[in-house]
C-alpha cells in the first residue's frame, strides 16, 4: 500500500551502487498515496514526524490533487488535514461536494498509501493497544467481516459490491466521529486522544439503556454545577444560560402572570394538596416546585416523594410550546398551566450523585416531539409508526381515527371556536378541534401515529376480540389499536449481526399473565398503588410483526423479557445480552401523575449498584435517560431538524468504567444517540431515521447528533 522509497530515517539512503559500479547519492525517499472516502481534493498531507495528528509548520507537507493523490518527500506516519476549502469527490457519481466539518485522517508508517477514516480508526486502535498494527488490523477486519487486504485498500476500486458497501458504511460512520474529535480538540488540544476515545469502542461489550419517564433537563438538573442550567438561578451555569423566555398567551402577547395550575398541583390521593385557586398570580418565570419555603405563597411544601399532577405531553403541543425555537408558549399550550415552568432541587437525588461520579450530558434532546409512545418508538427504530390506509375504513368504530387537525403549514393544532376555547390561557386551558393520534396524510398518502395508540398484541389496553380464544391479540376494530409495524428496528440489525439483545419491562410477566386470564387491568394510566403497574405503550417492540405471539413466539420469548425474573438474574450472573433496554414499571419510572421522583431515583440508583457488581461491569456502558420532558419547560434552544424532532432537552447520565469522571458533556445528542453508539460499536448498518435526522440538522446549519463517545475516555479504567 505504501509507495515509499527505502532509506534512513532522515529520508536519504546514503550511497548505493549504480549500474556501472560507481556510487552516487540516492534519491530522497518518498511516500505516495491517496486520501479517500470518496476522494478528498485539496487536502493538506504531511509526514507526522512527532505523531501528534497534526501537520506542524516544520513538517514536510503537500496538497492532494483532483484524484485525492499525493506524493511526499520522506517516510513515516501520514496525516491529512481536510478543511472546509477541500472537496469530496465521488468517483461513482462524479459529484463533488463541499466539506462542511474539518476532518483529520491518520495512517501508520507501515500502511500509509491509503489515508482514510478507516486508516484513522486503525491508528486509534493502535494508540489504545500499545502500537500493535497487526493486532489492530486483524481485530478491525474481523469486526467488519472483510479481509485485512480489503480493509487497507482504496475501497473505491474494490469490485465486490457487498464488501465495498461495508467499507463505505464504516467510512461514513467514522467521519462523523472524526469531525466530533477534531471539534473537541480544537487547534491546540489532544487530537490523538480525542480520536482514540472515539474508536476504542471494542472495550465496550454491554450497553444497558435505562429509560425513565417525563422529566426535562432543567426540571431535575437545572441547578447542577457546571451544567447549562436554570437561567439566573444556577450561578455556575456553563455556558452562561440565556434568559428564561417570558411566557406568552395564545395571541403572542406576554402574560402578566403564569396561568393557574389547572386541576391543582398534586395528583389524586396525596396527603399534601395545593388547589388550583392557590396558584393564581404566580410570576411569569421559572420557579422551584420543592422550595423549602413552600410552593409559591401557599407555605405548603411539595416534597420529591409527592406525586404531582400530570402535564400534557403530545406531539403538536410540544412543537407549539417550543414555538419555532423561542420556548415561550409552554404555559399557554399546557393543560397544567403554570406548573410547566417548575423545577426541582435535583441535588437531593441519588442519581445526581452518580452524575457527579461519571458523566452528565447537558445537551441531550428527546428524539421526537411529544410523548412516551412516539419516543419509545424513536428509541428502537429512529422512526415514527405508520398507520396504512387510515382513511379507508369509515365504519363507526373507527370514527375517532381521524387525523389531527393542523394549520395550513401542517405544524400546529387548531384551537376550536372562541365559544368553546378560552381567548386567553389565563381563563382556562386550551381546547382543540381534533387532537387525535395521527398526523394528516402526507403527499405519499402516509399517516403517522404520533400520540398514544395501543399495541396489536397482548398485553394491550384493548382487550381481545370475542373470537380470539387464545387472547393473543388486541381487538383490531378499536380505533386506537395500531396495525403491526414492519419498519427496521435496532433489534433487527443486531440480530442480523448475530448480537444478543432484549427489552426488559418491569411487571412484564405479571401483566402478560393477566392478559391471558381475566383481563382485569388497572386504568390506562394507573396510580402507583395499582398492580400490575405496567403501561402498554412502554413496550415498543410489542407493536412489531416480528413479535407476533402466534407466528414469532420464539423471537418474542428471546427478546421481550421481564425485569425481576430475567434482568436481575442475568446481571448477577454476568449473562446480560450485548444490548439491554430496561423500562421500570410505572411507580418506579418518575412519571408525573402516578409516580414520584424519590422512588424511581432510589430504584435506578440501586440497579446501577447491582450492575457495577456484575461480572460484566468492566466492559459495560450504562445510559440513564428519559423518554421525554413530561410537558415541563426547558430553556435550551432545540436544534431544528426533521418533521418528527428533536424535541425538548432531557437528562442523560453516562456511566461506565470508561466514563469521564465528574464531567459535563456538552456534545449535542438525542434519544437515538444510543443507537448511534451501538451502530458504531458493532459496525451496524445505520437505521434510515438516523441518516434523515443528521442530514436535516446539517441542512439547517446544525451539527449531527453525537454517539455518546464524547463522554468516554479509553486512556485508562477506574
Amino acid at each position: 500500500m505504501a509507495c515509499g522509497g527505502g532509506g534512513s530515517s532522515n529520508g536519504f539512503s546514503g550511497l548505493v551502487p549504480t549500474t556501472t559500479g560507481s556510487t552516487s547519492p540516492a534519491a530522497p525517499a518518498t511516500t505516495s498515496g491517496v486520501v479517500t472516502g470518496s476522494y478528498f481534493r485539496n487536502a493538506k498531507v504531511c509526514i507526522d514526524s512527532n505523531n501528534n495528528g497534526r501537520c506542524d509548520a516544520s513538517e514536510t507537507s503537500t496538497t492532494t490533487d483532483a484524484n485525492g493523490a499525493f506524493t511526499l518527500t520522506g517516510k513515516g506516519a501520514v496525516v491529512a488535514e481536510i478543511g472546509t476549502s477541500s472537496k469530496r469527490y465521488d468517483p461513482v457519481t462524479s459529484i463533488e461536494s463541499a466539506v462542511t466539518q474539518p476532518l483529520v485522517f491518520r495512517a501508520p508508517a507501515e500502511a500509509n498509501g491509503v489515508v482514510s477514516s478507516i486508516s484513522t480508526e486503525m491508528v486509534a486502535l493502535m494508540d489504545a493497544n500499545g502500537g500493535d498494527l497487526a493486532a489492530a488490523r486483524t481485530a478491525f477486519a474481523k469486526r467488519l467481516g472483510v479481509s485485512e487486504t480489503q480493509l487497507l485498500a482504496d475501497h473505491n476500486k474494490i469490485t465486490d459490491v457487498a464488501i465495498r458497501g461495508v467499507l463505505q458504511t464504516e467510512i461514513d460512520q467514522s467521519i462523523e466521529r472524526i469531525a466530533e474529535a477534531v471539534a473537541e480538540a480544537g487547534t491546540a488540544g489532544d487530537l490523538t486522544g480525542a480520536l482514540r476515545n472515539r474508536f476504542a469502542l471494542d472495550q465496550i461489550n454491554n450497553v444497558v439503556v435505562i429509560y425513565a419517564e417525563n422529566r426535562g433537563f432543567d426540571n431535575l438538573y437545572g441547578l447542577y454545577p457546571g451544567a447549562n442550567g436554570v437561567p439566573g438561578v444556577n450561578p455556575t451555569s456553563t455556558p452562561a444560560s440565556s434568559a428564561v423566555a417570558p411566557q406568552k398567551d395564545f395571541d403572542g402577547s406576554t402574560l402578566p402572570v403564569l396561568p393557574p395550575v389547572w386541576g391543582g398541583v398534586t395528583a389524586a390521593g396525596q396527603t399534601t394538596t395545593i388547589t388550583q385557586a392557590q396558584t393564581a398570580g404566580m410570576p411569569n418565570k421559572m420557579f422551584r416546585i420543592d422550595d423549602a419555603a413552600g410552593f409559591f405563597n401557599t407555605g405548603t411544601v411539595i416534597g420529591q416523594s409527592t406525586i404531582t399532577r400530570d402535564l400534557v405531553h403530545r406531539f403538536y403541543n410540544n412543537q407549539m410550546q417550543i414555538d419555532g425555537g423561542k420556548n415561550d408558549k409552554f404555559a399557554a399550550y399546557s393543560d397544567a398551566g403554570g406548573l410547566s415552568m417548575g423545577y426541582f432541587d435535583g441535588s437531593k437525588m441519588q442519581l445526581w450523585n452518580l452524575a457527579q461520579q461519571y458523566t452528565l450530558a447537558d445537551n441531550f434532546f428527546m428524539g421526537a416531539f411529544g410523548g412516551s409512545f412516539l419516543n419509545h418508538q424513536y428509541l428502537v427504530c429512529a422512526c415514527a409508526p405508520i398507520y396504512p390506509n387510515a382513511d379507508a375504513d369509515t365504519s363507526p368504530a373507527k370514527a375517532s381515527i381521524s387525523a389531527i387537525d393542523t394549520d395550513a403549514d401542517g405544524n400546529f393544532v387548531k384551537l376550536t371556536a372562541a365559544v368553546t376555547s378560552p381567548a386567553s390561557v389565563l381563563n382556562g386551558a386550551p381546547i382543540y378541534k381534533n387532537d387525535s393520534t395521527l398526523t394528516p396524510k402526507d403527499a405519499s398518502g402516509t399517516f403517522y401515529a404520533v400520540n398514544t395508540m395501543q399495541p396489536p398484541y397482548q398485553p394491550s389496553n384493548n382487550a381481545p376480540a370475542a373470537s380470539d380464544s387464545a387472547k393473543l391479540y388486541a381487538d383490531t376494530t378499536k380505533a386506537n389499536t395500531l396495525p403491526p409495524q414492519t419498519q427496521t428496528t435496532i433489534g433487527d440489525v443486531l440480530t442480523a449481526k448475530g448480537l444478543s439483545w432484549a427489552w426488559y419491562g418491569g411487571a412484564w410477566n405479571s401483566t402478560s399473565a393477566t392478559a391471558k386470564s381475566d383481563r382485569v387491568f388497572p386504568a390506562a394510566v394507573p396510580p402507583a398503588a395499582q398492580a400490575p403497574n405496567f403501561q402498554f405503550h412502554h413496550q415498543p417492540f410489542n407493536y412489531y410483526a416480528a413479535f407476533d405471539p402466534a407466528t414469532h413466539a420464539d423471537a418474542r420469548a428471546a427478546h421481550l423479557k421481564d425485569f425481576d425474573a430475567d434482568f436481575l438474574t442475568q446481571a448477577a450472573a454476568g449473562t446480560l445480552p450485548a444490548v439491554a433496554f430496561y423500562k421500570p414499571q410505572g411507580n418506579l419510572n418518575q412519571h408525573n401523575g402516578y409516580a414520584n421522583i424519590t422512588d424511581g431515583d432510589a430504584h435506578i440508583a440501586d440497579l446501577v449498584a447491582k450492575l457495577k457488581a456484575s461480572p460484566q461491569w468492566k466492559n459495560m456502558l450504562i445510559v440513564i435517560t428519559y423518554d421525554e420532558n413530561g410537558g415541563f419547560y426547558d430553556h435550551a434552544a432545540v436544534p431544528k431538524a426533521d418533521r418528527f424532532g428533536p424535541g425538548t432537552r432531557i437528562p442523560a447520565i453516562i456511566i461506565s468504567p470508561f466514563s469521564k469522571k465528574g464531567f459535563v458533556d456538552k456534545t449535542q445528542y438525542d434519544t437515538a444517540s444510543t443507537l448511534r453508539f451501538m451502530t458504531h460499536r458493532w459496525s451496524l448498518p445505520p437505521l434510515a431515521g438516523l441518516v434523515v435526522r443528521d442530514n436535516a440538522l446539517m441542512k439547517n446549519g446544525a451539527k449531527p447528533m453525537g454517539d455518546l463517545t464524547g463522554a468516554l475516555d479509553f486512556g485508562g479504567k477506574s
